[in-house]
């Protein structure tokens, strides 16, 4: 009945202050972390998802290994697609693990956190990256706006918030492309930019994730029912945010009918490729 495109698979191990400082922004009640329990609830609600975790160090949460994400994806492929996570300011070392990894053929895109890998979207250093995502034809999500992992935190826990500004990947959409983008978030304070480069670049979409509809700017909410209703994503942010709560309070705002199933489903079948 839906397709939430933004669900992070995160480590088993005990949570650090980045991970309860999260939890407190996000006023989250408790979410397992546990996979069965997440394969368990997304199946219950006949949910499917875009799986993955995040390659990055300045928090200190570990990353659960890509191939441990494809491996729980192949064996829920019923409900669930794995996303890899790659650093590209790795060089080499990225380049050729997201070559290995394409030529698995058990990932169907890239998540990038710009914010916490510490890195412009922009940087030509990722570019060799991106020309191996790009020759593959899969989509690449980066994250952008304020980020919910820091808030609150001494210094926002080292977390920059000028790397999620979407107008670096602006830039990428320019130089490459042939690569489907996802900007993951309303990305406050720069929905106006996201927009824009939405709006202007034909192959960028937006997902709704990281934020409850209650606080989407009316601008958001403008243009999803209207000249972006076909590049508008469901997107929760679970264990974070769950999907029973984004899609409570999304019934609450005032998306039209016919927009509705193009946002929780429809989109997302065009842009991965299925059914």
């Amino acid at each position: 009945m839906a397709i939430d495109t933004h669900v992070h698979i995160e480590s088993e191990a005990k949570d650090n202050a980045a991970g309860d400082a999260a939890r407190e922004y996000f006023k989250n009640a408790g979410v397992s972390y546990d996979r069965q329990a997440l394969v368990d609830y997304y199946r219950s609600r006949n949910i499917g998802c875009v799986v993955f975790s995040v390659d990055e160090r300045l928090t200190g949460r570990p990353q659960v290994p890509n191939e441990e994400v494809a491996a729980l994806a192949a064996a829920n492929s019923d409900i669930m697609i794995a996303f890899a996570s790659v650093n590209p300011m790795r060089g080499a070392e990225a380049v050729a693990e997201a070559d290995r990894l394409i030529r698995s053929g058990t990932i169907r895109g890239f998540k990038l956190h710009c914010p916490l890998m510490e890195f412009h979207a922009n940087d030509r250093h990722a570019y060799a990256f991106y020309e191996v995502v790009e020759a593959a034809k899969l989509p690449v999500i980066f994250h952008t706006g304020h980020s919910g992992i820091g808030t609150g935190m001494p210094g926002g826990g080292g977390v920059r918030l000028k790397l999620g500004n979407p107008l670096d990947i602006d830039d990428v959409a320019v130089d490459f492309p042939n690569l489907p983008i996802i900007m993951a978030h309303p990305a406050f304070p720069w929905q106006d930019e996201a927009i824009s480069v939405c709006l202007h670049k034909r192959q960028v979409y937006i997902d709704l994730s990281g934020w409850s509809p209650k606080y989407f700017a009316p601008n958001l909410i403008q243009y999803a029912n209207s000249l972006l209703k076909h590049k508008m994503l469901f997107g929760s942010d679970y264990p974070m945010l769950t999907p029973d709560r984004w899609m409570a309070d999304f019934e609450k705002i005032a998306i039209k009918d016919e927009v509705r199933p193009l946002i929780l489903k429809e989109n997302a079948m065009r842009l991965f490729g299925l059914g």
